[in-house]
């Protein structure tokens, strides 16, 4: 066995001392210093630079072949995992207290384990308290194997035992090992606690969900080199005293980033919604100033949001610019071509943008739709109920063609919508059925296409 040390490095720069001071040596900051591991010399002699010769290949030898997956059974899930579970793979959940990541996983793990070895390793919660979950969701719980353990040394051992094909750690902050010293949860704990699941399921071929906490301010706590260790990072999204949870991929190394899972929170646990778009379209029967529809893209697939607007008079010196959903800097910035380029002020009034369901719209596709919600609520015109609007605005007023603009039109024709202003870019050859697709290039010839 290699000797065991241990070590203080600075997370700042990268010094490392060996005993821990309020105050690094090298480079003066303050509570930086963390535990470490270092391993000691081989018993054979060799160091670390003196190993043998690697192997090299070019790509073209590189043998390459479809990565093996497995379902969940959650087509959702398995959307936002690339296609399915691939053998090996980390994957970390992070999202609010109560938003259903253990929900989400004992469900999945349950489903599972009716077709492969499964076990929930549980660090916050008794077996008692996991198994009164399965029955109240009304899951199956003949096959799957619960331990409450929170040494990492202990799990893996009895993992490799067990030898499952599936295992959930809930949840890492709360995993320990025990060549640290410093308490569960501490960075240096989670780091070394993560490293060595990693290297045991690149081993042994067990896919391992980790469950992580969040800061206050909805980030994974803990070392940013978490994110970096694990295969696919996943963030539930949504309020947790609300019926929809979107769960987004922020990286994944065996699909695309990005991709939107939806599903409902019920009292049997959470539903997946193969149709997110006709929830997200549940709107008043009338006509109302200040609502519009856009179509987002999301992954790999097109979705249909409601925007809504209240543009009101200020009585203050700086009026609100806020946004619910969406860039509130993109807002000021759109404000500001809209007077310009469309002769149309807003430096008395209030504006304030939600995007209903609790989608995050990120892409620049929302900014004429933005444009047109503002306008009708300012003045007080309602658009059309079949109306679909999305392009992108350039700061001289010119409007821009978007990605995936041909899918967006057919998942509005799906949906029986009748007209939609979009980029001239992304103006078919041939409009869908039942849809009068309305091309413009400026924002002005936008701005007199709506009312029309």
């Amino acid at each position: 066995m290699a000797k065991v040390k241990r070590m203080y490095g600075c997370t700042e720069c990268g010094a490392t001392f060996p005993k821990w001071a309020g105050q690094c040596g090298e480079c003066g900051a303050w509570n930086t210093l963390v535990e470490a591991v270092v391993e000691g010399a081989t018993p054979s002699g060799r160091t670390g630079w003196a190993g043998d010769k690697a192997n090299i290949k070019t790509l073209a030898e590189v043998s390459v072949e479809e990565i093996p997956r497995f379902s969940t059974a959650s087509g959702e899930l398995d959307r936002v995992l690339g296609g399915g579970l691939v053998d090996g793979s980390v994957v970390l959940i992070g999202g609010d207290p109560g938003i259903g990541k253990s929900t989400i996983l004992l469900q999945t793990l349950c489903n599972i384990a009716t077709r492969f070895p499964a076990l929930y390793v549980t660090g916050e919660e008794s077996q008692q308290q996991v198994a009164m979950r399965a029955r109240r969701l009304d899951l199956p719980q003949d096959k799957l194997k619960v331990m409450t353990e929170t040494c990492i040394e202990s799990i893996i051992a009895t993992v490799r035992q067990e030898k499952p094909k599936v295992m959930v750690i809930d949840s890492i902050q709360t995993i320990f090992t025990e060549q640290l010293q410093s308490a569960p949860g501490g960075v240096a704990q989670v780091r070394e606690s993560a490293a060595l699941l990693v290297r045991f399921a690149k081993q042994s071929g067990t896919a391992i969900f980790l469950v992580g906490h969040v800061t206050k301010e909805g980030a994974l706590a803990g070392p940013r080199v978490l994110e970096h260790m694990v295969d696919t990072v996943l963030y539930f999204e949504g309020e947790s005293d609300g019926r929809l949870r979107l769960l987004r991929a922020v990286k994944n190394r065996f699909g695309a980033v990005n991709e939107l899972g939806v599903f409902g929170m019920t009292d049997k646990g959470l539903k997946e919604v193969s149709n997110p778009s006709a929830i997200f379209l549940t709107r008043a029967q009338e006509a109302v100033p200040g609502s519009v529809v856009m179509a987002t893209w999301e992954g790999s697939r097109p979705m249909l949001v409601e925007v809504q607007a209240l543009v009101d008079t200020s009585h203050l010196g700086n009026p609100r610019r806020v946004t619910l959903g969406l860039d509130q800097n993109r807002l000021a910035m759109l404000l500001a071509v809209l007077h310009r380029h469309g002769g149309i002020p807003t430096y008395d009034q209030d504006v304030f943008l939600n995007v209903v369901g609790g989608v995050k719209v990120l892409e620049t596709a929302s900014d004429l739709a933005l444009m047109a919600a503002v306008i009708s609520s300012l003045r007080n015109r309602p658009l059309q109920h079949d109306l679909l609007v999305f392009g992108e605005i350039g700061l001289s007023g010119e409007i821009r063609p978007v990605p995936s603009g041909q899918e967006r039109l057919k998942e509005a024709a799906k949906h029986g919508f009748k007209r939609a202003i979009v980029p001239k870019g992304n103006a078919p050859k041939e409009a869908p059925p039942g849809l009068q697709v309305v091309a413009v290039t400026r924002l002005e010839q936008a701005l007199d296409a709506l009312f029309e």
